[in-house]
């Protein structure tokens, strides 16, 4: 069952929709404004911050999920190139490194052109791409920068996949 019921009569906003799904999984948010809401989601490696706004003007929902990375200055070349590989694998949104506010971002804008309506599983699929994303290449990012790995050797940890059972 899904976690709205969206009647095709009804107009919901997408960062109400954000709102009750916050609230379905206990996640703590701010809501913004009525067109932004900021929330954060506790994952396995760390909590990520989460910020989603709609935008009337070119009808399109953004989703920015940051998390603090504090590379050392001789090690960027490296993590730049990781990057790169990381987007290559990543079929939804994008990953880059804003430097000045030591922030690993994830980004995704899903465009609603023409009065289209998100519905509830669309947006809760958006969030967890997001989360699971992050999830996958964090410890990649941590053997690239701490363990002094080469992009190559760290990526081999988010694209191995694990056989049997614990």
């Amino acid at each position: 069952m899904a976690l709205l019921e969206q009647d095709h009569d009804i107009d919901i906003h997408p960062i109400d929709m954000v709102e009750t799904l916050a609230s379905y999984h206990d996640w703590d948010f701010d809501r913004m404004g009525d067109d932004q809401i900021a929330m954060a989601v506790e994952g396995q490696w760390r909590t990520y911050s989460l910020t989603l706004a709609w935008s009337d003007y070119d009808e399109t929902l953004r989703l920015v999920c940051t998390f603090e990375l504090d590379p050392p200055e001789a090690r960027k070349p490296a993590l730049f190139e990781l990057i790169n590989d990381i987007n290559d694998r990543t079929w939804v949104g994008a990953f880059s490194f804003w430097q000045e506010q030591g922030l690993m971002v994830y980004r995704y804008g899903l465009v609603l052109a023409g009065g289209q309506m998100a519905g509830p599983d669309q947006i809760d699929t958006m969030i967890n791409a997001a989360v699971a994303g992050a999830e996958r290449y964090y410890p990649a990012l941590q053997l690239l920068i701490w363990g002094e790995r080469t992009p190559k050797d760290a990526l081999q940890v988010a694209i191995a996949e694990a056989y049997g059972r614990a």
